[in-house]
């Protein structure tokens, strides 16, 4: 899909325009007739007396603000090396901010697409990705950081929590009250991420704040299946404050030095990695702990969102869901650590999943012939926390709500071709980015530029229309399209479906 673009005010490449908000003018910049404003505040700066508090409003400003640079991430600790690529961080307080793409300021109404960018439930910054082709497609591309980590989830049984939900709710207030200044359609939004940002995308299909403020949703290996009760949450917050010495009081944590309270994170990580529990944090081989996750809180968060959407919440949005074929590839790969998986290993897993292990065994040997260990494992872990839930949550939606599903099957060359079909890989072509270097340390040099424009196309589509192209996921057919070099459909495709029957349902 190429639509032609007229920049609105017939300003050349690098002068930018000046649009009025609610809070103030701001400026951008204009490059190959698309407008980008980056780095705007949604939400006021969350330190100083707004520290572990929910979002507040954005203090107005006079005169013109300049939104020609990425703003300030939340606060998070630094990946190191090869992922650190993928986490371009960028230091300040006022991070609670957001990016504009659009290519006409003067057409009213075109589509909006909110990204919420992955990253665990601990990083992730918006910085990292490029909306100019959605833009240049005729959809209006918001990209957005929240609160990760104990910023954003941290829960000590006062009442409080779930500011790393709030904050992208407040983001999608502040496009329903700005967006028609920058051409896209406030009753025409979709949101959507990937990995926890994808969780992040489904777990605002069950919060009633939520409701109203976007009509489709896009969920790229994730399913709003990650969440904590709150005495799991509370463990977690009381560990931390342990951890640093303090009491478990939100004020005693907020003194607490940004640099200091993100050091005590990996530890309080390590002391549950020594108790693995796939169930609630994870850390089960070759598998992170999850040490933040949203808060069944019963009241921003009223249950888990499987049983509220089972329960008819959200039955009116469009939903697109799906996941890569080899995710677990991304964790082991990069690390040497795909040869080094036993059978042990991979059957302890299994166990911990839930999962018979002997027909388990049988199940995954059969459907992947000459796989070794490490193969089914990031199959595996594939199934556990992204497909089986994203199955699940097409069926609570009954097969009457639209829900359409795909799965990403294109295996990149690198690492010797062991990178497969691994976590994370569907995005550069989802957003047509397959120019960009630093996705190509994923793809490879030469990437199929048609499989970009087959997926970003059925982006574009499902965010203008509702209908990405293929016909929706219904329990008696179970059709999904597979991406690959040649894409296609195919009806309920994974054979070991079967084994998962009764687990990940709630």
């Amino acid at each position: 899909m190429r639509q032609s673009s007229t920049r609105a005010d017939g300003t050349a490449d690098g002068t930018g325009a000046v649009v009025k908000t609610r809070y103030g003018l701001v400026r951008g910049r204009a490059t190959a007739g698309v407008h980008a404003f980056l780095g705007l505040p949604y939400a006021a700066p969350p330190f100083g007396a707004n520290r572990f508090r929910p979002p507040q409003p954005v203090e107005p400003w006079n005169g013109i603000r300049e939104a020609v640079d990425f703003g300030a991430t939340p606060p998070q600790s630094a990946i190191p090396p090869p992922h650190d690529v993928f986490y371009p961080l960028v230091p300040g307080e006022d991070c609670l901010n957001l990016n504009i793409w659009s290519a006409d300021l003067g057409r009213a109404g075109q589509p909006v697409m909110v990204w919420i960018p992955g990253g665990g439930f601990d990083g992730g910054a918006s910085g990292l990705y490029d909306g100019s082709r959605f833009a240049r497609d005729g959809v209006v591309c918001v990209t957005i950081n929240t609160r990760r980590g104990a910023d954003g989830f941290l829960d000590l049984g006062d009442g409080v929590t779930n500011m790393g939900l709030l904050d992208p709710v407040a983001a999608l207030i502040w496009v329903q009250e700005n967006i028609a200044a920058f051409g896209g359609d406030p009753g025409n939004v979709t949101i959507f991420g990937e990995s926890a940002g994808a969780m992040l995308v489904g777990t605002l299909l069950g919060m009633p704040a939520a409701r109203g403020l976007f009509q489709r949703a896009i969920m790229q290996s994730g399913a709003g299946n990650m969440v904590f009760t709150s005495d799991t949450a509370q463990d977690v917050s009381h560990r931390l404050a342990t951890a640093l010495g303090v009491a478990p009081e939100r004020r005693a944590i907020a003194d607490v030095p940004v640099k200091r309270l993100l050091d005590a994170q990996p530890q309080v990580a390590a002391e549950l990695a020594a108790h693995p529990d796939a169930t609630r944090w994870g850390g089960e081989p070759g598998a992170r702990v999850n040490l933040w996750q949203p808060v069944v809180d019963g009241v921003v968060l009223p249950d888990r969102p499987i049983e509220t959407i089972k329960a008819g919440a959200s039955a009116e949005v469009d939903v697109l869901i799906g996941q890569n074929a080899e995710e677990g590839r991304l964790s082991l790969v990069p690390f040497g650590l795909l040869d080094q998986i036993t059978d042990e290993q991979l059957a302890a897993a299994m166990a911990a999943y839930g999962l018979p292990i002997d027909r388990a065994l049988g199940g995954y040997r059969e459907a992947y012939p000459g796989a070794g260990p490490g193969d089914l494992l990031s199959i595996l872990q594939g199934d556990w926390y992204y497909r089986i839930p994203a199955i699940r949550l097409a069926e609570a939606r009954g097969g009457v709500a639209p829900t359409y599903m795909y799965e990403f099957t294109w295996r990149s060359p690198q690492f010797d071709g062991l990178l497969g079909a691994c976590h994370f890989l569907e995005v550069p072509f989802v957003f047509d980015v397959l120019d960009d270097e630093r996705m190509q340390l994923l793809t490879g040099a030469e990437p199929p530029q048609p499989l970009a424009d087959t997926m970003h196309e059925a982006w574009v589509s499902f965010a203008a229309t509702g209908d990405p192209g293929w016909p929706s996921y219904r329990p008696a057919r179970r059709t999904v399209i597979r991406f690959a070099d040649v894409s296609g459909l195919v009806d309920d495709p994974h054979p070991i479906r079967p084994l998962w029957d009764g687990l990940r349902s709630g």
